[in-house]
């Protein structure tokens, strides 16, 4: 069976692939968003946090013989704690001044790290194994699926959805929005701004190592598999919405399809195609397709 001139199993693995890819645009941009959306900090470190929380599982198996399910949960812990210390350090002091020089501190904390996992490791790839009772495939008759792809795809989906739903739709969340457009007020009814503030870009970066954990089995783990995704993810972001929560998560996976979809028809633009789209939606809304326009 074809779909236009194409096996259908050549067209539904590139579609495979192209929603893997979108489930880590998905949660990266997400965090990005979250981070944006309430501090109004330009994280460019967010790749470096990715690549962190990969090694975070790799470190944990190589040297502790800690498994998967394990640092799944210990590397967000890890990776957010240093998220706390950049924040309260470094990052606090720029909140009230131009968001560049927040860009430009993030992107040079991202070279130092990349630097320092380049002594200790090396640039060659790391490899990681698929847990155990995520390995093989299961027959769907058109297509074969891997388990363990199919396990980051739902897992990303749940924790995009769950990250919407706690800013959305709860008190807690309705506190930090209150707390980023009127802070004075809202420690004035005696909630802790500055630990709201705090523990937003500690959960923004514990979602990019979860995030980097869900793909260590997947790539390869090198100190540049962050700085390698950034850019396209900061595509993903302007193209949905500078801060729009919903707006990551629906562009994030919307353009790893638009991705695998171009690997089919036309492979030679697939490393563009974000790019091209990011353009056109710029010119038609600069705001983002789900941001708001001022």
């Amino acid at each position: 069976m074809e779909i236009f001139g194409i096996p259908i199993q050549a067209f539904a693995g590139q579609l495979l692939l192209g929603l893997v890819n979108g489930s880590f645009y998905a949660m990266l941009s997400l965090g990005l968003a979250v981070i944006f959306g309430l501090l109004g900090v330009v994280n460019f470190a967010h790749g470096a946090l990715y690549m962190m929380g990969a090694y975070v599982a790799f470190i944990g198996l190589d040297k502790f013989g800690l498994n998967y399910w394990v640092t799944l949960v210990l590397a967000p812990i890890v990776v957010g704690a240093v998220g706390v210390v950049v924040e309260r350090t470094l990052l606090k002091r720029l909140y009230k001044i131009d968001p560049i020089y927040g860009l430009l501190l993030t992107f040079g904390l991202a070279l130092i790290a990349e630097g320092i996992f380049r002594e200790q490791f090396g640039v060659s790839g790391q490899q990681y194994p698929v847990p155990e009772l995520l390995q093989g495939a299961t027959n769907l008759g058109f297509m074969v699926l891997p388990n363990y792809r199919a396990w980051v795809v739902v897992a990303s989906l749940a924790i995009c959805l769950f990250t919407w739903y706690v800013i959305e739709r709860t008190r807690l969340g309705s506190y930090l929005r209150a707390g980023t457009e009127n802070p004075a007020l809202v420690q004035a009814f005696g909630i802790n701004v500055p630990l709201m503030v705090m523990l937003t870009y500690a959960a923004g970066a514990g979602l990019a190592a979860m995030a980097g954990v869900l793909a260590a089995p997947v790539i390869q783990i090198t100190p540049l598999m962050g700085s390698n995704l950034i850019i396209v993810v900061f595509a993903v972001v302007v193209i949905g919405g500078m801060g729009s929560i919903l707006g990551s998560i629906i562009t994030g996976l919307g353009l790893g399809l638009v991705e695998g979809l171009t690997k089919v028809f036309y492979p030679e633009a697939s490393s563009i195609v974000v790019f091209v789209i990011m353009a056109i939606v710029l010119m038609l809304r600069p705001a983002g397709l789900f941001g708001k326009e001022k």
